[in-house]
């Protein structure tokens, strides 16, 4: 129990600590020695270390590593708590970094015997203590560095049985090599190990060749085309590129060219393993240092002033710039010359194929090997390197050719490699590099290259001296600048700030560059519409641009862009004519509001506008087709549109609408309301509800028919939820089109005869609970509703408030009132907002609202806007506050049944607990328990065999009765409400197969027994009866609460056979088969003198 669980952890896996917990925690924690309790005491402080922004100090580090170590040391310590110990080690290995944790390791000389012994004990095998292995191997690398021959330590290497006993030497070498091949996270430290051990003078003179040997051996027998081959690859080029880095001398004469051309026939390159191949060009790029002599070149450029302050005073660096090349100059005459050797032709031939690797991090691996060798070529060699890079920038490369070459353009610069002469060469790529963009499919790539390109104009900026880039200020700044506010990454655009502000501050020669800072800093160029719009998916954010630009330059718009727009919006490339069609729009759009066209356009009576309605009509059918997250936006400027169009030309200079186009209009649009397509219906619908009001004028009521047909749930189209949300918004703005008049025509007008059909209309959304895969897709129906009834409500009270009915105010107040007691946390405070929102208006005030008084008490004006309904803590208190009025006590209740007994857990407390506070509040009234249970009961027999609310209901009753809720009731005998309940709850799990609904009537039933009288043996009886039913789950469950039941409840039984009953219900296998079971269960029944339950036999077919 002291272990952590690793329920699905694997060997690379992060650990995680779960505390000592259950009923055996404390004895074993107590068996594991007095330092268990340590590292239980330390362990919170271990896991809290990943989310410190500061690494802990060295001393409490080394206070935590001794504390830990002393437990491994421990010889009373048992194997598990010392992997607690070691997994404790290696959680804070992660946070701080081996490197910075292995110089803490204790490294004496007795160390070095007790933790090669360790090994003894461990089994490379055992996924579960990886940790333990891991941290033995990165402490044996401290240890072997002790600085005596390890053949001093060996003394007598004969055993006491006579035999020769290994060597420390071989013993260390055995466990590296040992370890090396090993799948789990002890390879890595295994490689650690040999880079250390075998770099000691002792050991390399008698043991380094022929480690090397079987290391290359093993490393040609492998493939990577195996799993276990890729294992042991990945071991032996740890072991060689952690060793080659660790010598500083190079002792191996031909082994590197040996090396060299082993990794040449692995083909490192052609393997699909991203490490693998890092790997391979790490090793080449080091392996290549060691053909050259370790020195600075003296001909790399290097910039004398780096101060900020100097580089704003840019006159007076000129002669400083001019004494830096001159030096260069001379420092390149005076150079040493020297053979290269022709292998590093090689190296460099692999760190280039390596700058077009398909993974960034060997493509970055590769650049700094060129920058690392480069910095040890003659100049002319070096220049050669240039060239050679400069021809990454082709456009027949792929985007991984072009960030590569940026990365090592970059490393070139900062070590002062690429020299002055070369930066004409280089600017121009860059500037290419910086709107690098290749379309693939239909998606694009390259804003890796773009993010590179942005790290390199930074690394000239701090590499170069301000006069070297002076030619190139004005293509560096602009291309930076659109990159900042153009770019569609987000990383881009932060990348290209960055690079400018870096050149302000260290060249002091870009053009108004504080001036662009402060409006397009890093964080600034982060939000994307602020970037585009205000700075200035990303298709319609860059045409929105172009239409805030267009007053700035109106004729350039006009004479320049749009000539080349147009030609781009018949073009083949859908996204680019897309762009280029909403350019236009934009555009022109911003020319009109200049006045710099014509303020209406000549096309009254001209075809085309049978083409616009035509396209409208057309995008509205094409929903279906549309993926769903563009169909909402071509949905809202399809209904947009047309609203315009009929403004524009579909009325005539008496203000009234031509009669047949009218009827054409609005029959085509009605009958695609009964579409079998949902997202047409939902078109449709919203167009109708944009019409202008000379167009419904004489049609309302053929409209609201067939939006009436949408809103009605049918059998056919019962998941056509969408449609109907629609349908109820379009009802609520075609009512607020035609407007009110109370004696006016049904055609015309919302009036006396049409006003019930609207609110039943709008009324029948509230009880939409339609679920799909997506949930409960009816909660947008009921959103939509009770945004309609109170836009609807708000319009009749403001204009004709006689139409109001006292009736349809209590159905809408008492049916957002049931919404706001819901579950949904965002519906519920839609619901909310709309009911204080209705009770609240006062322009003039809405009538017939039952209980005003009380519920302007419960919800103040004051705490109107403060109240948070998405907060169950605060919702929940006042909502259930409305119990207490009649009116609404029935509805209230029947929203708060699916919230107490929901799964959400914050809403069920918060939930249950406002409506135990209530039945405190009236726990000792008997007329209120009375109304307060006959509710209860109506909510449960209107709402039988309805899953949504009686499984809820159940869990409910299981809550209240276990509160003691009905105490007032107990001491009756055969209470009316205690038999209605029963009989519900019989009838409500009669032939259910539910195992949910099931398991909540159990608990229900245990619950009842506290009722006195005949109720008890009808309780036992139904609990006797479960304890046979066909599902073994539901047998074992109602054993269980049956036993709690009695412990509970000790005197439902007679004492003397309390026991025996006890026993059989917690010995009994209720997993048997059902005539086994059916014995016990009728063996309990003759000892609890309940009827015992009869076999009905099925009636025979014929």
């Amino acid at each position: 129990r002291c272990l952590p669980t690793h329920p699905t952890r694997g060997p690379h896996s992060e650990p995680t600590y779960s505390p000592p917990h259950g009923p055996h925690s404390e004895p074993t924690r107590a068996a594991c020695g007095p330092r268990a309790a340590c590292c239980a005491e330390i362990c919170k402080l271990i896991l809290m270390l990943p989310v410190f922004y500061f690494p802990p100090t060295p001393s409490s580090l080394e206070w935590m590593m001794h504390l830990l170590l002393d437990v491994v040391r421990d010889n009373r310590s048992p194997s598990p708590l010392v992997h607690l110990a070691f997994k404790f080690l290696y959680i804070i290995t992660k946070v701080r970094g081996y490197k910075i944790f292995l110089r803490l390791f204790p490294h004496e000389v007795a160390d070095l015997q007790p933790v090669l012994d360790m090994f003894a004990d461990q089994n490379p095998k055992d996924y579960e203590t990886w940790e333990t292995r891991y941290m033995l191997l990165l402490w044996l690398s401290m240890t072997c560095l002790i600085p005596f021959d390890l053949a001093r330590l060996d003394g007598n290497i004969l055993s006491e049985e006579g035999r020769t006993r290994m060597p420390i030497m071989d013993r260390i070498l055995k466990v590296a090599k040992s370890y090396l091949v090993v799948s789990d996270k002890s390879r890595d430290a295994a490689a650690v190990l040999v880079s250390r051990f075998i770099t000691r003078p002792d050991v390399k003179q008698k043991r380094m060749a022929d480690f090397l040997d079987w290391a290359l051996s093993t490393l040609s027998k492998s493939s990577f085309q195996t799993m276990e081959g890729t294992i042991v690859m990945d071991g032996m080029l740890q072991a060689l590129v952690n060793t080659v880095d660790t010598i500083k001398d190079n002792p191996w004469k031909l082994m590197p060219s040996t090396v060299l051309e082993c990794l040449d026939n692995c083909k490192l390159s052609e393997s699909n393993q991203t490490l693998l191949r890092k790997l391979g060009v790490k090793l080449v790029q080091r392996l290549g240092l060691t053909f050259l002599k370790p020195k600075v070149a003296k001909w790399r450029y290097q910039r004398g002033c780096r101060s900020l302050a100097a580089n704003l005073q840019f006159s007076a660096q000129v002669p400083v710039a001019q004494n830096l090349v001159a030096a260069a100059v001379t420092a390149a005459a005076d150079e040493e010359e020297y053979d290269i050797p022709g292998e590093v032709e090689n190296v460099i031939e692999q760190l280039l194929i390596g700058l077009k690797d398909k993974d960034t991090i060997v493509r970055w691996s590769a650049a700094k090997g060129i920058g690392r060798i480069t910095g040890r070529l003659p100049k002319e060699l070096a220049d050669d390197v240039v060239g050679s890079l400069l021809d990454c920038f082709s456009f027949q490369e792929t985007d991984n050719s072009w960030h590569g070459g940026c990365l090592a353009l970059a490393e070139l610069g900062r070590r002062g490699l690429l020299l002055p002469s070369r930066i004409a060469d280089v600017v121009p790529v860059i500037l290419k590099a910086l709107t690098y963009d290749e379309k693939r499919g239909a998606c694009s790539v390259g804003s890796n290259v773009r993010d590179a390109a942005c790290y390199v104009c930074w690394a000239f900026a701090r590499a170069y001296d301000p006069l070297e880039l002076k030619p190139f200020v004005n293509q560096i700044s602009s291309a930076l600048v659109i990159a900042a506010v153009f770019d569609r990454d987000i990383n881009c655009r932060r990348a290209a700030s960055a690079a400018f502000q870096e050149n302000v501050g260290r060249q002091g020669t870009f053009p108004h560059g504080i001036d662009i800072l402060t409006a397009s800093d890093y964080f600034a160029v982060g939000n994307r519409v602020n970037c585009f719009l205000n700075i200035s998916v990303i298709r319609e954010l860059s045409t929105k641009a172009l239409h805030n630009l267009t007053p700035q330059v109106p004729e350039y718009m006009t004479n320049v862009v749009l000539p080349r727009l147009l030609p781009l919006s018949v073009g083949t490339d859908l996204h680019t004519r897309h762009g280029a069609i909403l350019a236009c729009a934009e555009i022109t759009h911003a020319l009109y509001k200049l006045a710099l066209s014509l303020s209406k356009m000549p096309f009254r009576e001209d075809p085309i506008i049978d083409g616009w309605q035509w396209l409208i009509n057309d995008s509205l059918r094409s929903l279906p087709l549309v993926s769903s997250t563009a169909r909402q936006q071509i949905k809202e400027a399809a209904v947009s549109a047309l609203a315009a169009l009929c403004n524009e030309y579909y009325i005539n200079e008496q203000r009234e609408a031509n009669p047949v186009l009218q009827g054409e209009l609005l029959q085509q649009y009605i009958s695609e309301l009964q579409n079998t397509e949902e997202m047409i219906r939902c078109g449709f619908s919203l167009a109708l509800g944009a019409l202008p009001r000379f167009l419904l004028k004489g049609k309302l009521q053929q409209v609201l028919e067939g939006l009436k047909k949408v809103i009605c749930i049918s059998h056919k189209d019962v998941s056509f939820a969408e449609s109907r949300r629609d349908g109820l918004k379009a009802t609520a703005k075609v009512c607020q089109t035609v407007g009110v008049k109370r004696d006016g025509p049904q055609d015309e007008f919302v009036c006396k005869d049409n006003v019930i059909q609207i609110y039943m209309m709008l009324l029948n959304g509230m009880s939409d609970y339609t679920t799909d895969s997506r949930g409960d897709v009816g909660a947008w129906v009921r959103e939509a509703a009770m945004t309609s009834l109170m836009e609807v409500t708000l319009l009749l009270v403001q204009n004709e408030p006689e139409l109001l009915d006292a009736n349809i105010c209590k159905q809408i107040m008492c049916c957002v009132a049931q919404q706001s007691a819901e579950k949904i946390d965002r519906f519920r405070a839609h619901a909310g907002s709309v009911f204080l929102a209705l009770l609240n208006f006062d322009n003039p005030p809405i009538p017939y609202i039952p209980h005003r008084e009380e519920l302007e008490r419960i919800f103040p004006r004051s705490e109107a806007v403060t109240l948070n309904w998405n907060a169950p803590s605060q919702a929940f208190p006042r909502i259930t506050q409305l119990l207490g009025l009649p009116t609404y006590q029935y509805y209230v209740l029947l929203g708060l049944t699916v919230s107490v007994g929901g799964l959400t857990e914050t809403t069920v407390r918060y939930s249950a607990q406002s409506l135990f506070d209530y039945m405190k509040k009236i726990q000792n009234n008997l007329d209120a328990m009375n109304n307060f249970c006959e509710t209860l009961l109506r909510v449960f027999e209107d709402n039988l065999l309805n899953d949504r609310v009686s499984v809820p209901l159940l869990k409910m009753l299981d809550q209240m009765l276990a509160n003691g809720c009905f105490d007032i009731f107990t001491t009756e005998e055969n209470h009316p409400f205690s038999l209605k309940l029963l009989t519900l709850c019989k009838e409500e799990i009669k032939k259910s197969k539910d195992i949910q609904k099931l398991r909540s009537s159990i608990a229900v039933f245990c619950g009842m027994i506290q009722f006195q009288g005949d109720m008890r043996e009808k309780v036992l009886f139904q609990l006797l009866l479960l304890l046979c039913h066909p599902f073994p789950v539901i047998r074992k469950t109602t054993a269980s609460q049956v036993y709690e039941m009695l412990i509970t409840y000790s005197d439902i039984v007679d004492p003397d056979i309390l026991d025996v009953v006890m026993t059989v219900l917690s010995d009994t296998n209720w997993d048997a088969e059902l005539p086994v079971v059916r014995e016990k269960r009728n063996y309990l029944c003759d000892l609890m003198k309940v009827p015992k339950p009869q076999l009905v036999s099925k009636p025979a077919q014929f």
